[in-house]
Formats: C-alpha cells, sequence, structure tokens
C-alpha cells in the first residue's frame, strides 16, 4: 500500500476522548502491573507529539495520544512502557527498494529514489523521537523495540540490526535519561541474550512471541534469562469483532500460570477497535482474568518456577521464602483426574494445605491407597466430580520447617 492510499485509514483515526482511562481501568482490574502502548509501529504515524514529524494524532487530532495514555494508566499505579518500531515505512530516508520488510521493495519509483536516501538521517530522527519518549512524560519503565533481521547480502543494503541502529549509542542515551529503565532483547542480532557473550545493547529481557517457551528461556551457558511472552487474545495484533478467533478466558489464565510457573512474565495485547474502545470480547476475557486474580493472585505476584516437575495435572508456581514467611507452593490444577492428587517427589516437605479462593483448609493425612509410592505426597480432594474453579482452582501449600524444595 503506497503512503497515498494509506493515508485514508491516517485521516479517518479519530478515537474518542477519554477512552485510555477504560483502558487503564480494564487493565487494573485485570490484575495488570504494567502496561506498553504502541507509540509508533512500522507505518511511521506516531501517537505522541514529535517536533521532528507531522505524521502524527498532534497534527491530526491535536492530541498527543500517548500523554493521554501515560495519564490515565499511571493515575491507576500502573507501570509505563512504550513500544516503538525502529522500523518507519513512511520516513523517506528508510531504506525501502529490496528491502526485506518493506511494503515497497519492488516499487520502480522506489528504485529511482533509493540513490536519495541517507540512512543516517533516519537514525536521527529515529533516536531523536526515542529521546522524546524518554525525555517528555516522567518516569518511564519499559521500552519495547521491534524489530531487527538480515537483508539479502544481494541487495547492497544493511542489515538492520545492532550498531546499524547506532546502538550503543542509543542504549547510552536510555540509560541517561531514564536511569531504572529496562528494554527487551530487539535492537541485536537474533542471538541477543541468549548467546554465552551477549553484545552491549542485548537487552535486560527477552521477548518470545505468540507462545510460552516449554522450559522458558535459558542462554547458552544453560543459565535462564528474564523473558515475556508476548501474546494476543485473538489472531490479530489490531482489533478483530470475529467472536471465533477470540481465545478463551481459560486459555489466557493458563498462559499466565505458564509463563510464571517457568520464571517469565505475560505481556497480553488487546486491539481497541475504530473509536479506541476495548471491544466487548476483551473486555469480558480482562474481567475473568481480574475475578480469577482477586482469589489467587497470592499464585502469580512475586512467584517463579517451582524447584520440582512439571506436574500432569497442572502447573506449580513458587514463592520463595522471606524474613517474614516462609516459601509457598501454589499447585495450579486443570485437571480434577480420579482419586488423590499426586505430588511427585514432595512427600515429607508439606506441611499445610489450602484453597486459595477462599482459605478453606484441606486434609493432608495420607490416603490408605497410596503406600505403594512412599516418595510422593498425595491430596484428597473433596470435589469428586469437578474443581472449584474450571478455569484453575489454586492450592497453596505451606513446606514443613527446614524444607528446601531445591535440594
Amino acid at each position: 500500500m503506497t503512503d497515498e492510499a494509506y493515508q485514508v485509514y491516517i485521516d479517518a483515526f479519530s478515537p474518542e476522548e477519554n477512552c485510555m482511562q477504560e483502558w487503564a481501568r480494564l487493565a487494573k482490574l485485570a490484575g495488570m502491573k504494567y502496561a506498553v502502548l504502541t507509540t509508533k509501529h512500522h507505518d511511521g504515524f506516531c501517537l505522541f507529539n514529535s517536533k521532528l514529524t507531522d505524521y502524527s494524532t498532534q497534527k491530526t487530532l491535536n492530541r498527543d495520544l500517548v500523554r493521554e495514555f501515560v495519564e490515565a494508566f499511571r493515575a491507576e499505579g500502573i507501570k509505563i512502557g512504550f513500544y516503538y518500531s525502529l522500523i518507519d515505512w513512511h520516513h523517506f530516508d528508510f531504506p525501502h527498494y529490496g528491502d526485506l520488510q518493506h511494503p515497497m521493495r519492488t516499487d520502480p519509483k522506489a528504485f529511482e529514489e533509493e540513490p536519495q536516501r541517507d540512512l543516517n538521517r533516519y537514525l536521527d530522527d529515529m533516536h531523536g523521537q526515542i529521546r522524546e519518549l524518554l525525555t517528555n512524560y516522567g518516569k518511564i519503565d519499559i521500552m519495547w523495540y521491534d524489530f531487527s533481521y538480515n537483508n539479502p547480502v544481494e541487495t547492497g543494503l544493511p542489515n538492520m540490526k545492532g550498531e546499524t541502529w547506532r546502538a550503543t549509542q542509543l542504549v547510552a542515551m536510555m540509560h541517561d535519561l531514564q536511569t531504572d529503565l529496562i528494554y527487551n532483547n530487539r535492537i541485536g542480532s537474533n542471538g541477543g541474550m541468549l548467546v554465552a557473550d551477549p553484545e552491549l545493547y542485548a537487552g535486560d529481557f527477552t521477548s518470545p512471541e505468540q507462545l510460552v517457551p516449554p522450559k522458558g528461556m535459558m542462554n547458552e551457558k544453560g543459565e535462564l534469562v528474564p523473558w515475556e511472552a508476548a501474546i494476543t487474545m485473538n489472531h490479530t495484533w489490531g482489533y478483530t469483532n470475529n467472536p471465533f478467533a477470540y481465545k478463551s478466558s481459560e486459555t489466557l489464565i493458563h498462559a499466565l500460570v505458564d509463563a510464571v510457573s517457568k520464571n517469565g512474565n505475560l505481556l497480553l495485547n488487546v486491539g481497541p477497535d475504530a473509536r479506541g474502545h476495548f471491544p466487548e470480547l476483551a473486555a469480558e476475557r480482562l474481567v475473568a482474568i481480574g475475578k480469577w486474580m482477586d482469589q489467587n493472585a497470592a499464585s502469580i505476584y512475586d512467584c517463579q518456577a517451582a524447584p520440582v516437575d512439571k506436574p500432569e495435572w497442572g502447573r506449580y508456581t513458587y514463592k520463595p521464602a522471606t524474613a517474614s514467611q516462609g516459601a509457598k507452593l501454589y499447585a495450579h490444577i486443570y485437571e480434577r483426574g480420579v482419586g488423590p492428587l499426586p505430588l511427585a517427589g514432595l512427600e515429607g516437605k508439606l506441611k499445610s494445605a489450602t484453597l486459595l479462593s477462599d482459605g478453606t483448609r484441606l486434609n493432608m493425612d495420607r490416603p490408605w491407597n497410596v503406600s505403594k509410592f512412599p516418595n510422593d505426597a498425595f491430596l484428597e480432594l473433596p470435589w469428586f466430580d469437578s474443581l472449584p474453579d474450571d478455569s484453575d482452582t489454586v492450592i497453596e501449600f505451606e513446606l514443613l520447617d527446614g524444607v528446601n524444595l531445591a535440594e
């Protein structure tokens, strides 16, 4: 699509006033602790007031939507993150003809104009816009960049990664402007922070997309690295009104639990409609996640992978001991199964069991029919055919004094 064809959508884009208060309220209700707004995507259109371009909502609407987002989410106590596309298909000086990603990569006009482009002019503007984002909106917690790639050798174009972006300079500027800022792994090479000797600009966390990795994320040395799964509610990062495209609330809750059970976070995408509202189907799911979190947040916040094997019936999350309380093991039960709940390798290590949602204490006496499994603990469940929560029933276990599950 040419800039001219795309302009009709730019001209029509006019979200309603105060829509971001609605977003922030639903994010808070769902239990979210941070949020990331797309400030500029690959199309180059900015949702903020940039002095470096007129291609923005400041020009078309006389509105700085990034400022509206920051004010709404900060009022709810939610940390602020900015997505920023390293790619810019609108900027004249970003490589066009032959570029692996650019929509105009085969356009004869782009071929004619290519000698006039100067990537350094684009990089000056890119760094300038990131400086604006990190200067004009108070404390920013996360920068989420997208994305780096290799161009075909035959094009003669640079590989769009690492120092092509002036990465070392960019990271220094970020840390100078926002000392507590963290950023993702997509500035650098494909290996990023997963290689044995990562680059300076490899990032603070890695960002797998549309999946929860089977065992979390580890570098070449076998060391765990911080990570966050970026997942859509439906089949697209944007808006859809197709009711059959949405993942269920249960699936999304399981994705959250699965991420935490592997030392990760979940970045859950919502695509607002043309008026700036969250689709009803998305809002319903956020409310359902929030209802589950109201009862089970202790099994998510400040939790990590448990030092025990993943069970067949669900997942474990684990909260290490602190100065004020002992360690807690959380069993996330997805399937009731038959008979007592098997807790492999945990016999003699558990002190008590509580249904997390309402505090009901469960019987920890060892069942009569498990004598052939001396190393495994078993929990008698008082629900014979179903579970209290069809999405995920959570049991909180206290450990016996002196027990260290990691040993």
